[in-house]
């Protein structure tokens, strides 16, 4: 009768310390346990949620050492870990812990001595106090055997050990591959701050949270790739040097949503009321070199032309279930906040929203950035109802620019706006806002035409920041490259498709298959940075394409070279010899430098062909496993 309790008892003692080590994980989140409690109450859900991996993980390691509390000492402890260094990282970088960060121990080792760490004591003690209570217990229980058991049985006790801890963890990774992997169920789990995962992982708990970005945020292997020999790669000598490198200051400008969209026939704009009339002045400055930046995404995605941007890396390459490339982002990276730092600059990025969101905070560190400004930090910026202004942020650049010139320092200076975020509603800017009329050629729903009216005076305030900008460095002395682009096409719901657009159209039917990936970029020299560079003719070498179509993730490479330091590193000559080759790489299409668009998978190209398998190998060894802790 007895061993017929056995599997009983053991299956509860199972679920019982299995409930134990959850609540322990949850109570070591940096967050009140009342509040913990709350958001399971309204999310019942939550609970089995985040106890299941836990009962799993503690059963396949009771099977492992035959014993129960044994495997529970081991589990409490993994769990415990885990559960305090998420706390840690959120308190320090309010990043929860990913299980990617696992294979950093030692890089997160050695820049732990940069921070003043807070260490949780009551948890660690509690983590510690339970691992070894259970390791008492298990001694306390372990069978007492006076006889060298029979190799037939031991034999049959080890398939039993190995086979139920295999079944144990194979469920497990089951699971995490489809109940933890579901966004849909991720998304149905409500938080207060659903784009903030330190808030997510806080309120849904860490544990459920934790095996959720199992599948999350990856970077797939390329196909064919040699760590030692993408090593090489990066490690090999320029095949120019850099002496050609000039002190111009760069100013760069990301500006959310920014588009030429006013331009397109179905627009009556003229030029007594273009919205772009900034733009279209400073695109026909002898001293600018005016683009078509194929960005990423459409109609979002701004922090994956970031990364693009500044890396030379593509967010759309780096793997299947990747969606924000800013998430993937983990350890130091060459950027072009390293290039310009290493050559004396002052670098800095500004933005007017939350540090938090993409993890900014985090990654300009990562990118290299000695200085980031965020809205938290920003003193009485001027607001537009909820948005800050375009004009606001003009008026930081301008602060930070002749801060620098004052110290007799250069700068190289990035910002991304927040202005023109979508949705592009009347209320927007607040009840009673007067938005002026669109002119149209055409008639548009209602719903169509408050979206144009609302998006157009975003346009409109973007484009004078352009102008106040290129205005201010016109008169200002010192050499200045300035360049101002959009990070993506904005949502607008119908509007493209009643405009009668090509964006609207599909892939074989556009007449232009980027154009919804496209938006304006200029690239202004001010007098002085046009004589100390010699603008016309290092725009004239610089290889770009007649109809000005480039990818994001060339900008930098290009922006490198107008300042003569288009062959400071390999990676750096590399960029701009396929930029050359294929200025646009969008799959499934790929351009050509006479502008012909054509199939990535048929380009017919053996050196195209190796070379975009080479960016994306290169990206790979540089993102997972280049070693910049002292860069």
């Amino acid at each position: 009768m007895k061993k017929r309790l056995y599997p009983a008892l053991s299956v509860a003692l199972v679920a019982l310390l299995s409930a134990l080590l959850t609540a322990l994980a949850l109570w070591c989140q940096p967050i009140e346990w009342a509040d913990v409690m709350t958001s399971f109450q309204q999310k019942p859900v939550l609970y089995i949620l985040n106890a299941l991996p836990v009962a799993l993980f503690l059963c396949g390691l009771a099977f492992l050492f035959r014993n129960v509390f044994f495997g529970a000492s081991a589990a409490s402890f993994v769990i415990g870990a885990l559960s305090i260094a998420n706390r840690v990282k959120i308190e320090v970088r309010d990043e929860p812990l990913f299980p990617r960060d696992l294979a950093l121990w030692k890089e997160a080792t050695d820049a732990a001595g940069a921070y003043h760490l807070n260490l949780p004591v009551p948890e660690i003690f509690a983590v510690i106090a339970a691992t070894l209570a259970l390791l008492a217990l298990g001694v306390l229980t372990a069978p007492r055997r006076r006889k060298r058991p029979k190799w037939k049985r031991v034999r049959r006790e080890l398939r039993l050990r190995l086979g139920g801890a295999f079944a144990c963890f194979a469920v497990l990774y089951a699971l995490l591959l489809t109940v933890y992997a579901s966004n849909d169920l991720y998304d149905s789990l409500k938080t207060t701050s659903p784009y903030r995962l330190s808030v997510v992982f806080n309120e849904n708990g860490f544990p459920y949270n934790f095996c959720h970005q199992f599948t999350k945020y990856q970077v797939d292997r390329p196909a064919g790739y040699d760590r030692a020999q993408a090593q090489s790669w990066d490690e090999a000598s320029p095949p120019e040097s850099n002496a050609d490198a000039k002190s111009v200051n760069v100013v760069v400008v990301m500006n959310e949503a920014f588009s030429d969209i006013t331009d397109d026939p179905a627009f009556a704009y003229t030029s007594d009321n273009d919205p772009l009339s900034n733009l279209h002045k400073t695109e026909a400055d002898p001293h600018a070199l005016a683009l078509r930046l194929v960005v990423p995404g459409f109609a979002g995605g701004t922090a994956n032309t970031e990364f693009d941007v500044f890396t030379g890396m593509r967010a759309n390459a780096l793997g299947e279930g990747t969606t924000s490339a800013m998430r993937t982002v983990n350890r130091n990276l060459d950027s072009l906040f390293r290039v310009f730092a290493a050559d004396g600059y002052r670098t800095a990025f500004c933005h007017p929203g939350n540090a938090w969101f993409y993890n900014r905070e985090n990654v300009y560190r990562w990118f290299g950035a000695s200085e980031t400004l965020f809205i938290e930090e920003m003193d009485s910026p001027s607001y537009k109802d909820r948005w800050v202004t375009d004009d606001y942020v003009a008026s930081l650049i301008e602060t930070a620019f002749a801060e620098s010139m004052e110290r007799g320092e250069l700068i190289f200076h990035a910002s991304t706006t927040i202005q023109n975020h979508m949705g592009y509603p009347y209320s927007k800017y607040g009840d009673g806002y007067e938005y002026p009329p669109v002119p149209l050629n055409l008639s548009v729903s209602d719903e169509v035409r408050e979206a144009l009216e609302v998006y157009a005076e975003g346009v409109r305030d973007a484009d004078a920041m352009l102008g106040r900008l290129r205005d201010y460095f016109a008169a200002r002395q010192e050499p200045v490259l300035f360049v101002f682009y959009g990070d993506h096409l904005p949502y607008l719901g119908d509007a493209y498709a009643e405009l009668g657009m090509d964006i609207a159209k599909p892939d074989n039917e556009r007449e232009n298959v980027f154009s919804i990936y496209e938006t304006p970029c200029v690239i202004w020299a001010n007098d002085a940075a046009a004589a100390l560079l010699d603008w016309e003719r290092v725009v004239k070498s610089a290889g770009v394409p007649d109809n000005g179509r480039l990818s994001a993730a060339f900008l930098g490479a290009l922006l490198l070279e107008l300042t003569g330091r288009g062959q400071c590193d390999a990676w750096t000559a590399f960029l701009n010899e396929l930029r050359r080759q294929v200025p646009v790489a969008q799959e499934p299409f790929l351009m050509l430098p006479d502008g012909a668009a054509v199939d990535a998978k048929s380009v017919g190209n053996a050196v195209i062909s190796d070379n975009l398998r080479k960016w994306r190998q290169w990206s790979y060894y540089k993102l997972q496993q280049k070693d910049l802790r002292g860069g």
